[in-house]
């Protein structure tokens, strides 16, 4: 069985708006019902568990769950302080899981093609990610904003969601730097990383599924 978790607790700080991203329209709908909707309809996918903020669990509720009749979300739950303790409030929400699918809600352009590819992956090889090769020149700099190295292009990819993982291991993952330290975690991808639990396998994802971050995000969908 494979339960999503879909993440939607985020401020939206950088968004400069009072309404989280995730609740903002695109496309005559909600960015989260967008993406919600891709989960709803993909076969691979069994049960969602939406991560929100405790002002907004409500809402979801009513306005996008019942309103939408999104019959595979089995639970809302309130998230953390960071993306990481989001998540960890998902896991913990679905553990009869045999694999799950964490997504960033504000990525509403992911498709069934790209779910398919990652499920793929992570029943053969436990942890996958989606992700695109970079299509742009990568410089390491040092802390002066100075030049260090150039890495081969060929070997750089852009990260994206979704991200998969094999139930028992992430929870594993996520428990053992939980006793630790989560400084500078970004992604799910980084925690397998760090507990040496496993390696991810990058899968093709798209260059049209984007993260809604900024207000000029929002221009460039509509303009």
């Amino acid at each position: 069985m494979t339960a999503a978790i879909v993440l939607a607790a985020g401020r939206g700080k950088r968004m400069e708006s009072d309404t989280p991203k995730q609740f903002l329209h695109i496309e005559n709908e909600m960015i989260i019902e967008k993406t919600l909707r891709v989960f709803e309809k993909s076969p691979v996918i069994d049960e969602i568990v939406l991560v929100t903020g405790e002002d907004w669990v409500d809402f979801c509720r009513e306005e996008i769950v019942a309103r939408n009749d999104f019959k595979k979300v089995s639970g809302i739950v309130v998230g953390g302080e960071e993306r990481y303790d989001s998540v960890y409030a998902g896991l913990l929400a679905c553990p009869e899981a045999d694999y799950v699918m964490i997504h960033d809600g504000a990525r509403p352009f992911v498709t069934e093609a790209i779910l398919a590819r990652v499920d793929e992956a992570v029943r053969e090889f436990d942890a996958a990610a989606a992700a695109v090769p970079s299509k742009d020149t990568v410089k390491i700099a040092d802390e002066d904003g100075f030049v260090v190295s150039t890495p081969d292009r060929r070997r750089v990819w852009n990260i994206q969601t979704p991200q998969a993982f094999n139930y028992t291991m992430i929870r594993a993952a996520y428990e053992i730097l939980k006793e630790g330290s989560m400084a500078g975690i970004t992604d799910d991808a980084m925690v397998i990383e760090r507990s040496g639990l496993g390696r991810v396998k990058l899968v093709m994802g798209s260059y049209s599924n984007i993260k809604i971050t900024t207000p000029e995000d929002l221009g460039l969908l509509s303009g």
